[in-house]
């Protein structure tokens, strides 16, 4: 076979050229004297015609991805149902707290076992497959919340919208991955955190003005919407050349990079790298042991379990009591935590094209580090009473500069590098494993953190500090730079390693 990463770095991409093209297409308002030969005639009507054509590809792109992230939304809407409806499903219902608790925690369950699916349904019917089934279980989960009369039909309902949670978790950046240019493909991937942190922040605050059954109506809304978008847009191309979809394969990558674009090199690097595929056997679980597949393996899962282990789900779910410990008070303070998450992510999401993966990793752990190190002090400070004035601003001080690192980089990065990182003849079942990991460690955090809490308030944030120590060194020894590739160089790029 060709080496394609030399055939990309000879050639150009539809969005280099249009790049290219903007530039002399501006100068030459300022020119007074027409082209000299028809030829150059003939040139600049082409590169005028191919400009038109990558803003046209650009919105299809753009399209594509906006639909594709009301399901991250709706991932945003299941995470952040719980907690403003708390004392009023109680009350309604006649709920325990250990029957609410139920209720609040077994969404990962129904996570996990989406985790475990959603490879091989994404891999089966495709992207925009998977992202149909999810929404289906996300409406019938939400009209069982909707209907419930007890604990057990709200226990039905969580489980149903926890497993579209874990097949969306993992689809919409695969499927934006799959789609996008290499130079946006960043940005546009990160859009998926983004949502999802829109749709616990907005969750969150109409939660508190309708009622819980009205809440989870609205909660429909987002799937509604992807399901019909989905009509609108193209499958996959990638997916499309996998199982052999040759017209719709060109069909779909020209409708993403323009009708009249010359998407001839794409697509013979694409199926290039497809054909070599079909030589492999068809991947189980244990063949991402195999050697050639460890080092994405160990990238995928290692991210996540420091993006979880690091505390995140244990300061997320609990920063009220957090916040209430230290002095500082609850609701300024939960209000605070939520205003900042949704700007640092969009900045994030800015960077992460223009200054990469790795440096973002970077600045986003050893922001977590110091976070975790001022929670530890604040707490060690107010049990050994030392400057107790100062205890909870030190708090609040740590909680922010926690949340805005976390979202800068260790929220979305490690979900982007997941959907770059494994060959497509595995992408299915080593997403499953990753996003089981994802789900496993969330639930392990939360589960625990009281318990660590309990333990030492101070000790559990030393604790968290250390992972997020050695997630800086992990970074920087292990975790590659896919900024500026297609998917098929880093392949060639991880398979030289």
């Amino acid at each position: 076979m060709r080496n394609n990463r030399e055939d990309v770095e000879v050639g150009q991409s539809n969005d280099d050229r249009s790049d290219e093209i903007a530039e002399p297409l501006i100068g030459r308002q300022h020119k007074t004297t027409p082209p000299t030969t028809e030829e150059d005639q003939d040139q600049e009507d082409e590169s005028k015609r191919k400009s038109y054509d990558d803003r046209g590809s650009l919105w299809m792109v753009l399209l594509s991805t906006f639909i594709a992230v009301a399901g991250s939304f709706e991932f945003g809407s299941c995470v952040g149902y719980s907690a403003p409806t708390q004392s009023e499903i109680t009350d309604d219902l006649g709920l325990s707290l250990a029957e609410y608790s139920v209720f609040g925690s077994i969404g990962n369950i129904g996570a996990m076992v989406g985790a475990v699916t959603s490879g091989r349904v994404a891999d089966f019917i495709g992207r925009k497959g998977a992202m149909r089934v999810s929404s289906v279980f996300c409406i019938a989960g939400w009209l069982a919340v909707y209907f419930s009369k007890g604990a057990v039909s709200l226990d039905i309902g969580r489980v149903c919208t926890g497993y579209g949670m874990g097949v969306f978790s993992y689809v919409v950046p695969v499927f934006i991955a799959e789609i996008a240019p290499k130079n946006l493909r960043g940005a546009l991937a990160t859009m998926n955190q983004l949502m999802i942190v829109g749709g616990v922040s907005v969750t969150f605050i109409i939660g508190t003005l309708v009622s819980w059954r009205t809440l989870a109506l609205i909660g429909i809304i987002p799937c509604i919407i992807l399901l019909l978008g989905l009509f609108l847009i193209p499958e996959s191309p990638r997916w499309l050349a996998k199982v052999g979809r040759q017209k719709d394969f060109e069909d779909a990558l020209r409708k993403l990079r323009g009708r009249d674009s010359d998407i001839s090199e794409e697509a013979s690097e694409i199926l290039d790298y497809i054909e070599t595929l079909r030589f492999l056997p068809k991947a189980n679980l244990f063949d991402l042991f195999q050697r050639r597949y460890l080092y994405p393996v160990i990238v995928g899962v290692g991210l996540m379990v420091f993006q979880q282990f690091g505390g995140i789900n244990g300061i997320c779910f609990y920063v009220s009591h957090i916040f209430e410990a230290a002095g500082f008070p609850s609701n300024i303070g939960t209000i605070i935590y939520a205003c900042i998450q949704f700007p640092i992510t969009g900045f994030g999401a800015l960077l992460i094209d223009r200054a990469g993966r790795r440096p973002l990793l970077f600045v986003s752990a050893s922001g977590l580090f110091v976070g975790c190190v001022l929670l530890s002090t604040s707490f060690y400070m107010k049990v050994h009473e030392i400057s107790l004035g100062s205890v909870p601003i030190l708090a609040l001080i740590g909680i922010m500069v926690y949340i805005a690192s976390f979202s800068m980089g260790m929220g979305a990065v490690p979900w982007v590098i997941m959907s770059e990182v494994f060959p497509i003849n595995i992408k299915g079942i080593g997403g499953s494993l990753v996003t089981l990991v994802n789900w496993s460690g969330s639930w392990v955090v939360s589960f625990t953190f009281n318990f660590l809490m309990s333990w030492s308030s101070y000790g559990t944030f030393i604790l968290y500090a250390a992972i997020n120590g050695l997630a800086i060194l992990f970074v920087a020894k292990v975790v590659p730079e896919t900024k500026g590739r297609t998917l098929e160089q880093i392949q060639a790029a991880i398979n030289t390693t």
